[in-house]
């Protein structure tokens, strides 16, 4: 057995070796594409060789603190869950801070945000903030700066004299090409700062540091081999490999700057590559990773994303964001359509513009959110609906209470713009009863007439930019 094992260790050392020199005759060395440190690519190919032959499925090795997904206590009725397979314990209900403090028409103002947070935290069991070092959006540059929701979040936690223990922030650093290891230890630390803390105990990206077809705004979830091939920005040196990116991680993790750290917007892909990397590095690998989920959108159910997150894989929490469609699962746009989508009615619509319901009834709001309103989503909305109303609750009770019982959720990121909407919410993820089998099966028979209503489109024209009405093209 012995020489068996030395036989397999030097013909995945040779392997490692003569894939280092392809990749190298490809273009992609160290000075170039792969911005490998100065752990070499070789030590993290033949590492991840022998966790294929010895290590089995990925648990992320000794680092595992538990299951994802495992209740660990209960605060006010509202269930805290582990957060991958960190120590990091988040609860059911999180608060999306996205238009806090925004120069959005009806964003919360800093009063409002303080009572958010007074509400939900210290009264009502919640414990995770998350935010990002881009809010608030939008933000004008006079009456909202980026980084401003992060202010606000650093000014509550000293006003009220917070034990930091008991409050989960996650915040973001800005992804595509500013995802290097230089910004991310810079950023971060601006986002300490602002935040007016010693650690952050969620870093995230908020989309990835290559091209990624999993990222929410609706674009072709094709692979595109031309954009990842894109010789300009690899001679600039990106992307940011799997490995600087988890060595900078660490290097975070082990000057206590943050507890873990997570994805955003990725697919199956960038979650396994991530957390494989780590494990061969001997890495904190990635706790969490983050995305649009909702009744009109359950493709990383089906995608492979739930399978790669699940804790019998990779054991990565879901933090799902959008679970009410930009508002239109809360019904208001059912009786009169979204300004946009009811030019035919001029007039009315230029009512709605001038009193806005909510933000599909903007302009910038409701062409960046119009995968929500596409003819197959309102048709899905509208059975959904009527489900709702068979059993006698509200089309946002059953969105909700349907996403916090999905078995890939760890918690679910809500944004809200006054204190109703932050009591509703509160309410429903602190009924104990779950949904019943008949109400689910309901619901699953409308979603398979169609999977992912929000990349149906019966508007496949050109914008101006050149791209279908559904999307937008990446940062």
């Amino acid at each position: 057995m012995a020489s068996l094992t030395f036989f397999i260790i030097a013909w995945g050392a040779i392997f490692a070796v003569s894939l280092d020199a392809f990749y190298t005759g490809q273009g992609r060395d160290a000075t170039t594409a792969s911005m490998v440190t100065s752990t070499s690519r070789r030590t993290v190919l033949a590492s991840s060789l022998f966790g294929g032959f010895f290590g089995g499925r990925s648990t992320n090795g000794a680092t595992s603190k538990g299951k994802t997904n495992e209740i660990i206590r209960t605060v006010n009725d509202m269930k805290h869950r582990r957060l991958g397979g960190s120590d990091i314990v988040v609860s059911e209900l999180g608060l999306g801070t996205q238009r806090w403090v925004s120069s959005d028409f009806n964003a919360p103002d800093e009063a409002a945000c303080f009572a958010f947070m007074d509400k939900a935290i210290l009264e009502n069991g919640v414990n995770l903030l998350d935010t990002a070092e881009q809010y608030p959006i939008p933000s004008d540059g006079d009456k909202a700066r980026e980084g401003d929701t992060e202010i606000v979040i650093g000014k509550w936690l000293r006003d009220r004299k917070v034990d930091r223990r008991k409050v989960v922030i996650a915040t973001k650093i800005t992804g595509g090409r500013n995802v290097t290891p230089q910004n991310i230890k810079k950023d971060c630390i601006g986002s300490l700062k602002r935040l007016g803390t010693d650690y952050i105990d969620v870093y995230q990206l908020h989309w990835p540091q290559r091209y990624s077809p999993q990222s929410n705004w609706g674009q072709s979830l094709a692979y595109n081999m031309e954009n990842d091939s894109n010789l300009y920005w690899r001679s600039m040196g990106g992307p940011t490999s799997f490995e600087d990116l988890c060595l900078a991680m660490e290097e975070l993790v082990q000057e206590g700057k943050i507890r873990g750290w997570g994805l955003c917007n990725d697919n199956a892909y960038g979650l396994t590559a991530c957390t494989r990397t780590a494990k061969a590095l001997g890495t904190t690998p990635p706790c969490s990773i983050q995305g649009d989920f909702s009744l009109i959108d359950r493709k990383s159910e089906e995608n492979g994303v739930a399978e790669a997150a699940s804790p019998f894989n990779e054991n990565v929490g879901f933090m799902s964001y959008n679970a009410l469609a930009g508002g239109m699962l809360t019904g208001k746009y059912m009786d009169i359509p979204a300004a946009l989508d009811d030019l035919p009615n001029r007039e009315r619509a230029i009512q709605s513009l001038e009193n806005p319901r909510g933000r599909m009834d903007t302009r910038g709001w409701g062409g960046t959110l119009y995968r929500y309103r596409t003819d197959a989503a309102q048709q899905a909305i509208q059975e959904y609906s009527r489900i709702a109303e068979k059993y006698k609750m509200s089309l946002t009770e059953l969105s909700l209470r349907w996403c916090r019982q999905r078995s890939l959720i760890t918690t679910t990121l809500v944004g809200h713009s006054n204190m109703q909407q932050l009591e509703q919410s509160l309410k429903y993820f602190q009924i104990k009863e779950p949904l019943s089998d008949d109400i689910m099966w309901e619901i699953d028979m409308v979603h398979m007439k169609n999977r992912l209503p929000i990349f149906s489109s019966t508007r496949v024209q050109q914008d101006w930019y050149g791209s279908g009405e559904i999307g937008e093209t990446i940062p």
